[in-house]
């Protein structure tokens, strides 16, 4: 096993994909624009790895995106030599391309939605039909409810519901024309400056205090995020010790208009590999439901409720294939 790692870490190219891997999941055209190299010789490179058992693959649609192994033997080869990688000496290039190809991602996307904020409600009702998504929210808050958070509020449908049922809501997102669609939203709400906040912020950094939230709730906004396992382990920061977790997400599909017309990076999710990474973020006893929405897709709908602390370093053993378990997905 060894004498074909080091055969698959016997160029230099390969070498600058592993190093980039380590910390990304990029797409073959990312890493195109990343290298500056034609696709077919990236393409080569990434089968040598993969053969090597260095790089895990997933097929979502018509794209595949590669990131270093998560887990196993493999795993453990990485970690030794990610220090070595570091003297690469197109590193410092890689790590501004990288970076720059990161900013541009959130620059369309929040693009994006500050665009189409006056008309997402009726795209949501394009797929979501009658299904009342609030209220499936709404029925899994816990009863005196401090403090509830909505991430990717949007418009604020589903934050104005959770209001009724909490003492206080925050609603935090990336978009300031979401956030201003947001504010129309509760125009009519006298109590809006006393027990409504709302945050701009990215999901992956959330502008909440530990464990600051007794509920959090995430609608049709997983498959916006690159990085899905990233945003779960900010939510179980945020989230108090007895906190619960509702994720309402498609189940995995195949309809590429979803990625132009929506803004989806990811074309749904399998339930088991959520739970999975659910778990393995610190949370516990999910319960799922399904829901068939237009467009032939189905909504599910995931309540997790927050470890408790002597689970917790269960839980910990499962950290190390966290990203893995969605990014497998």
């Amino acid at each position: 096993m060894t004498v074909t790692h080091f055969k698959a870490l016997a160029d230099e190219t390969r070498l600058r994909l592993l190093r980039i891997l380590l910390s990304h999941e990029l797409s073959v055209n990312e890493l195109v624009t990343v290298l500056g190299m034609g696709q077919s010789r990236i393409s080569r490179h990434l089968r040598i790895l993969s053969d090597a058992g260095l790089l895990t693959s997933r097929r979502d649609g018509l794209w595949v995106f590669y990131q270093a192994q998560q887990e196993g033997e493999n795993r453990v080869f990485l970690d030794a030599i990610a220090p070595f990688l570091q003297n690469i000496p197109e590193a410092a290039q890689d790590i501004e391309n990288t970076n720059r190809l990161i900013e541009e991602r959130t620059r369309k996307s929040r693009q994006f939605f500050n665009e189409i904020a006056d008309d997402w409600d009726n795209l949501n009702s394009e797929i979501l039909g009658d299904f009342n998504l609030a209220e499936a929210v709404c029925a899994a808050m816990p009863r005196g409810c401090n403090l509830a958070v909505d991430l990717g509020c949007g418009t604020g449908t589903v934050l104005k519901r959770m209001l009724a049922h909490s003492h206080g809501v925050i609603g935090v997102d990336n978009s300031p024309g979401m956030l201003e669609a947001c504010k129309r939203t509760f125009a009519d709400t006298p109590e809006a400056g006393e027990r409504i906040s709302l945050r701009i912020g990215e999901l992956e950094h959330l502008p909440l205090r530990d464990h600051e939230a007794d509920f959090a709730s995430i609608n049709l906004v997983l498959h916006h995020i690159h990085q899905p396992d990233n945003v779960l382990q900010e939510i179980r920061r945020i989230l108090s010790q007895r906190g619960i977790l509702f994720i309402s997400d498609f189940k995995k599909h195949k309809d590429e208009s979803m990625r132009t017309r929506y803004g989806d990076h990811w074309l749904g999710f399998d339930t088991s590999r959520l739970a999975m990474a659910l778990r393995a973020n610190g949370f516990t006893r999910t319960v799922l439901r399904e829901q068939k929405v237009n467009k032939g897709l189905t909504l599910i709908m995931l309540t997790s409720y927050v470890s408790a602390p002597n689970a917790e370093a269960q839980t910990q053993q499962a950290a190390g294939a966290a990203s893995a378990a969605v990014s497998g997905a």
